[in-house]
C-alpha cells in the first residue's frame, strides 16, 4: 500500500553514472511503489545496452538539434517531448547530448542491465 504523496526534486538526487551519462534515480527507496523515475543526462558517448525485465519510457525534455535515440540498431530523431517506449529486450542508447525522463517499471535493478560488447 502506498503511503501517502511524495515530492521529490529530481535535480536535488545524487547522480549516479550510468551507461547513459548521469542518473538521478527517484523512488528506488519506496518499497511499495512498481517503479522508478530518473532524470538522465545523455552524453555522446552513452553505451548500447538493453534490459531483459524492465520497459523504459524516455521522455525528451531538452536535446542538441542532431540528436537521436537508437533502438535495435536503427536512428531515431528526437526533439523535445519525444516519448519512446523501450520494451525488454531491445538495445538502446541516447545518440547526441540529451536531458530525458525515464520511466522505469518495474523498478531500476542494475542487474537488469546487459551489454552485449565486452568493456
Amino acid at each position: 500500500m502506498i503511503t501517502g504523496p511524495t515530492i521529490v526534486r529530481l535535480d536535488e538526487l545524487a547522480p549516479t553514472n550510468c551507461p547513459c551519462g548521469t542518473a538521478r534515480r527517484a523512488f528506488a527507496d519506496r518499497p511499495e511503489l512498481p517503479a522508478t523515475v530518473h532524470l538522465t543526462e545523455i552524453t555522446c558517448d552513452a553505451r548500447t545496452h538493453y534490459h531483459r525485465i524492465q520497459t523504459e519510457v524516455y521522455v525528451v525534455l531538452k536535446c542538441a538539434p542532431d540528436a537521436a535515440i537508437e533502438l535495435d540498431g536503427v536512428l531515431h530523431p528526437v526533439s523535445p517531448l519525444s516519448a519512446i517506449l523501450i520494451p525488454p529486450g531491445v538495445r538502446h542508447r541516447g545518440v547526441g547530448e540529451m536531458s530525458v525522463l525515464i520511466y522505469c517499471a518495474p523498478k531500476f535493478d542494475p542487474a537488469d542491465e546487459f551489454f552485449d560488447e565486452s568493456v
